[in-house]
């Protein structure tokens, strides 16, 4: 194989292939195939394989192919048998690479639903994925299928169990605020900012309590940090201020139990209409943090890094990539079918489109991967970003 090809498909190699031993066609093949027919845009089987026949003369150059381009349904029944788990380790074996080239100081963990990757019409169960997210390096650190949304809280732990988080400090909505989460998160040398919401009641109302008569008071012979940022677009104008302080001894026994609390933060936004004549709309939301509570800025960024999630790694996912459309429902191939997606979303947030006079042509992901199907050169540098 190419050896700029060979760079990244070489961390796959390891994986089990499911098969009998006198499959036709072999699974480095397969893989190869799959991970690049990505990168140029195909959103299923069908269009992968169409994707090999269109560029079989240059593939047979770097492939061994020995009976042609598999079909979509071969393409359908291996991914459907691979082992997720193993699929996934291998992965992470070559996240952690990319990563030793810039680690970054968070991780956001947020889930995402395959909606149309249910088995049956009648018994609409969709696959849903947990994902790490690191939006310094652009880069998806790991995935775990869930059953059910609800059942993120036991698939934490297992994501976090997986990654070397020492150093950074990890987002988490309001389902992962849990007493045994936090607990983990420091025993593995991590940080944590934990959304606060009803589901722990007690803990809710009292940091809610205590932060909107602090606010109300100035913060008057409390210890805190403060910072605020103003947005602008289309009209609107969103003003956000966040207030930190580490005296949460204030909770009483709350804080005690949650392992490594040092503060509690909250971050006021205020959105306002040009031009309207109704009052400025204003939300509050609250959380729980390990730092100390003495650095606003960083707690700040940390809480953008995660609503960043949102933008940098699901609205690529749906709206370059069309993974909400995806139809992908034999056993294990809508999770899979999503780690190569995520595969090449990591690859192409990094690459760079020179145009010819050396300047930086700024495209979205869509048109880069477009980029890849219509140069071949333009897909090995950007397996190599």
């Amino acid at each position: 194989m190419d050896a700029q090809a060979e760079e990244i498909l070489r961390f796959f190699r390891e994986l089990p292939d499911p098969r009998a031993a006198n499959a036709r066609h072999l699974l480095s093949d397969i893989l190869s195939i799959a991970i690049m027919g990505v990168f140029c845009g195909a959103d299923g089987w069908a269009a992968v394989e169409q994707w090999a026949h269109c560029g079989l003369s240059w593939l047979q150059t770097i492939l061994d192919l020995p009976h042609g381009v598999p079909s979509h349904d071969t393409f359908d029944r291996v991914f459907g048998l691979i082992d997720p788990d193993a699929f996934e380790k291998c992965f992470m074996n070559w996240t952690a690479e990319l990563a030793k080239s810039g680690r970054g100081k968070f991780v956001a963990i947020d889930g995402k639903t395959l909606r149309r990757s249910f088995t049956r019409g009648w018994k609409k169960t969709p696959a849903h994925l947990l994902s790490a997210f690191t939006s310094a390096n652009h880069l998806v650190l790991g995935q775990l299928k869930t059953d059910e949304q609800s059942n993120e809280i036991t698939a934490i732990p297992r994501l976090l169990a997986l990654l070397d988080i020492k150093g950074t400090t990890v987002t988490i909505d309001a389902i992962g605020c849990q007493k045994e989460i936090a607990a983990q998160i420091i025993q593995q040398k991590g940080h944590y900012v934990l959304a606060v919401k009803s589901n722990q009641e007690t803990l809710h109302a009292k940091v809610k309590s205590l932060l909107d008569e602090a606010i109300l008071e100035g913060f008057h012979g409390m210890k805190h940090d403060h910072c605020s940022s103003v947005d602008g677009d289309h009209g609107r104008i969103e003003t956000r201020r966040l207030w930190c302080t580490p005296e949460v001894h204030w909770l009483k026994e709350t804080a005690e139990q949650w392992p490594g609390l040092k503060s509690i933060v909250v971050i006021e936004s205020t959105r306002e209409i040009k031009d309207s004549i109704e009052s400025p709309a204003i939300e509050r939301r609250y959380f729980i943090s390990s730092h100390d509570g003495t650095d606003a800025q960083l707690l700040a960024e940390a809480i953008r890094g995660h609503w960043g999630i949102e933008n940098g790694l699901h609205w690529c996912l749906d709206v370059a990539m069309g993974e909400d459309q995806c139809r992908l429902r034999m056993k294990h191939g809508a999770e899979n079918f999503s780690r190569l997606r995520r595969i090449a979303l990591n690859k192409l947030k990094r690459h760079k489109v020179i145009k010819p006079n050396g300047k930086e042509l700024k495209v979205g992901i869509k048109i880069k991967q477009q980029g890849c199907g219509w140069s071949r050169q333009q897909l090995l540098l950007a397996m190599t970003a």
